[in-house]
C-alpha cells in the first residue's frame, strides 16, 4: 500500500482525491490545504510543516499555485517523499532545475502532471502518426479564465500543455519559436497568445490559446504524409481525412472515424505514477527535463 498526501485541495486536488479513492493500491493518508477542515478517511492539515512532521508519507501530489511549487517541493524532497507536481514544474526554468537537482541528489522520483499525455485521443493520435511524416501541427486551447488561476498567464497555464504535446506526439525537439501575446481582460498576465513553432526536422506548428473565449475548445490537427487528422480532446474523438494524393477532381475525400478507447486521463496518469513508484518504470510520464524545456521555450 502506497501512502499518498495531496497538497492543495482546489479543483485538481479534489479530482485527484476522487480518483485515488477508487484505487486499491494506494491510500490518501493526509490532505493539506488552509481552506478545508475535514475529509472522510483522511487527516486534514492547514500547515505543510505540521503534516510533514506528523505523517508517514511515501509520495505527494502538489496541486498548489505554481509559485509555491519550488518551496513546497523542496520541503517534501528533504523528507524523502516522491512527487507528482502539477504542470509546470515551477514558475521558471531556474527553479525547475533546482527541484530536479535536489530530487536527483536525494533519489526522489519526480514527475509532472501533464495529464493530456494520458488523454485517450492523444494516445490514439500518437499511434496513428507513428510511422508517418508529420508536415504540420495546429492546436487550439481556448476558454474562459478559471477563477482559481491568479499567479500565471495563459502561456504558463494552457500553452505548456501544447508545447509538451508537440514534443510528445512527434518525438522531436522544438528548434525555434515565435510568441505573440497580449493582455486584454487581465490586469497582470497575458490572456491571449499565438505561438509559431519550427521543429528540428523542419516541420511547423502553431498554438492558439486564450482566456477570451466563452466556451472551451481543445483540438489538435495534424497534416501528415498519408492523411490529415483532427482530434477533439474534450469529446475524445479522432477523425482521419484522406490525403491530397487521393483527392479527385471534385475535391471529395474520405473520413475515417478512428477508434478511441475512451476513459479518464487522470486515472491513467495516476496509475502510471503508482507503477513508477512501485516498479521504477516512468512510461509516458513527463520528467523534470520535459517541463524545464517547456518553460525555456516560453522564455520563463
Amino acid at each position: 500500500m502506497i501512502n499518498i498526501a495531496i497538497i492543495g485541495f482546489g479543483v485538481m486536488g479534489r479530482n485527484r482525491f476522487r480518483v485515488l479513492e477508487t484505487m486499491d493500491s494506494v491510500k490518501v493518508v493526509a490532505v493539506c490545504d488552509p481552506n478545508i477542515s475535514e475529509l472522510p478517511e483522511s487527516r486534514v492539515y492547514q500547515d505543510i510543516d505540521t503534516m510533514l512532521s506528523a505523517e508517514a508519507i511515501d509520495a505527494a501530489i502538489l496541486s498548489i499555485p505554481t509559485f509555491l511549487h519550488k518551496e513546497i517541493g523542496l520541503k517534501c524532497i528533504e523528507k524523502g517523499i516522491h512527487l507528482l507536481i502539477e504542470k509546470p514544474i515551477a514558475s521558471n526554468s531556474a527553479d525547475g532545475r533546482e527541484l530536479k537537482e535536489c530530487s536527483s541528489r536525494n533519489n526522489i522520483k519526480l514527475v509532472l502532471g501533464y495529464v493530456e499525455r494520458f488523454n485517450p485521443v492523444v494516445r490514439a493520435l500518437k499511434e496513428e502518426i507513428r510511422e508517418k511524416e508529420v508536415y504540420s501541427i495546429s492546436t487550439t486551447r481556448i476558454g474562459p479564465k478559471p477563477p482559481r488561476i491568479s499567479d500565471v498567464g495563459v502561456l504558463t497555464d494552457l500553452a505548456v500543455h501544447d508545447i509538451d504535446l508537440i514534443r510528445f506526439l512527434t518525438n522531436r525537439e522544438i528548434a525555434e519559436t515565435k510568441i505573440f501575446k497580449s493582455t486584454k481582460i487581465n490586469n497582470h498576465h497575458e490572456d491571449n497568445a499565438i505561438i509559431a513553432v519550427r521543429l528540428e526536422n523542419g516541420s511547423v506548428a502553431n498554438i492558439t490559446t486564450n482566456w477570451l473565449t466563452p466556451f472551451k475548445r481543445r483540438t489538435i490537427e495534424i497534416a501528415t504524409s498519408e492523411g490529415y487528422y483532427e482530434a477533439d480532446l474534450i469529446n475524445q474523438t479522432l477523425n482521419e481525412y484522406s490525403s491530397s494524393e487521393y483527392i479527385d477532381i471534385n475535391h471529395s475525400y474520405v473520413i475515417r472515424n478512428c477508434f478511441v478507447r475512451k476513459g479518464e486521463p487522470l486515472m491513467f496518469e495516476l496509475k502510471a505514477f503508482l507503477k513508477y513508484l512501485s516498479e521504477g518504470t516512468i512510461g509516458d510520464l513527463a520528467d523534470p527535463d520535459d517541463s524545464i524545456k517547456t518553460l525555456e521555450i516560453l522564455g520563463a
